[in-house]
């Protein structure tokens, strides 16, 4: 065969018409768009599941979003300053520190207050009723909350007065009492005042000591009792005599109860009360123009005053002197 006879030869295969066309790939794509629909529906309800309340109410909002408002040019959804729900922070956004807001946090306060002063007087029950001694002095105790904190009165009787009469003297019962509540009170955060209350009986040797020194002197005892039974030092705020300027009976001055021990477990808004009063006694510029001050000098003392001259007395010895014309008059 020459050379420039060669042909080429195509051939073209055809395929069968058997059961060929029902084993093609097009049910696989259907397949898996059905598997990954089933996948995301899973994803959903376990995040539907594992999500609180916020934060689905914040996935609703998102998608009820318009598209309209979400492509909008300006403030973008992902500004963490947009006012539509749902929005991601913006990473280049800074905000300041916010001020947490006082009344919510009095109101925090007073709760932490209230649990707490609810716990330390069951503690306080609890205490006076296992201890023998305590429990036979209970009708001296009255406990109870007021608006500075947990109240613990330690009242006299008739019979049983907490001092000896008309003195600081701590009775032993009285003395059981404070050194038992020490621990307890040192548990709680809270600091107390301890003041000190007599009746209008006024004191016997009167002068310069009276019911208000009697009184500041027995609130001060009861501070040392309380310090010996192992209360911190530091948990009191302040000891004050109040004499009998507050009277427990009302309609009799003279009554027992009114001789008194006041102990108060003071509250957060009280503690706070009592240290603003006494730090802005005197405004700072004031304690600093204080600390300026010059050494005091010695006081001058005033000149002596020399005494007037007195003239001596004549005696009978001694004639006045006489001028010449009187003599002259004299002699003649």
């Amino acid at each position: 065969m020459k050379p420039g006879n060669t042909h080429i030869i195509r051939v073209k295969k055809r395929g069968g018409h058997g059961h060929g066309g029902g084993h093609g790939g097009s049910w696989k794509i259907a397949y898996a768009d059905f598997m990954t629909a089933m996948m995301a529906f899973f994803l959903v309800m376990w995040l539907i599941s594992i999500s609180s309340p916020q934060e689905l109410t914040q996935i609703a909002e998102y998608f009820r979003t318009p598209l309209k408002t979400a492509i909008n040019p300006g403030t973008k959804t992902g500004d963490a300053t947009n006012p539509i729900p749902g929005g991601g922070k913006d990473i280049i956004y800074k905000e300041g520190d916010t001020l947490p807001d006082p009344d919510s946090m009095q109101d925090q306060q007073g709760q932490d207050d209230a649990g707490r002063f609810e716990k330390l007087k069951q503690d306080l029950e609890q205490a006076i009723l296992k201890d023998p001694r305590l429990n036979e002095l209970k009708p001296h105790l009255l406990i109870d909350t007021t608006d500075d904190g947990l109240r613990i009165q330690i009242v006299d009787s008739a019979n049983r007065p907490m001092f000896m009469v008309g003195s600081t003297h701590v009775e032993p019962y009285m003395r059981d009492i404070l050194r038992a509540i020490a621990p307890i009170l040192n548990d709680v955060p809270n600091r107390i005042s301890i003041s000190g209350h007599t009746d209008d009986l006024p004191y016997a040797n009167g002068g310069n000591y009276s019911n208000w020194e009697l009184s500041a002197e027995r609130a001060n005892a009861s501070r040392r009792e309380l310090v010996r039974g192992g209360m911190s030092e530091n948990k009191i705020l302040r000891v004050v005599g109040m004499a009998s300027s507050i009277h427990l009976d009302k309609n009799d001055g003279l009554a027992p109860v009114n001789r008194r021990i006041s102990i108060i477990v003071l509250n957060e808004t009280e503690m706070e009360n009592i240290l603003h009063e006494y730090e802005g006694a005197v405004p700072v510029t004031d304690i600093q123009q204080l600390k300026q001050l010059p050494p005091r000098s010695e006081t001058p003392e005033p000149p002596e005053i020399p005494p007037e001259a007195v003239p001596e007395p004549v005696t009978p010895d001694q004639t006045p002197p006489q001028n010449s014309a009187a003599a002259a008059d004299t002699t003649q």
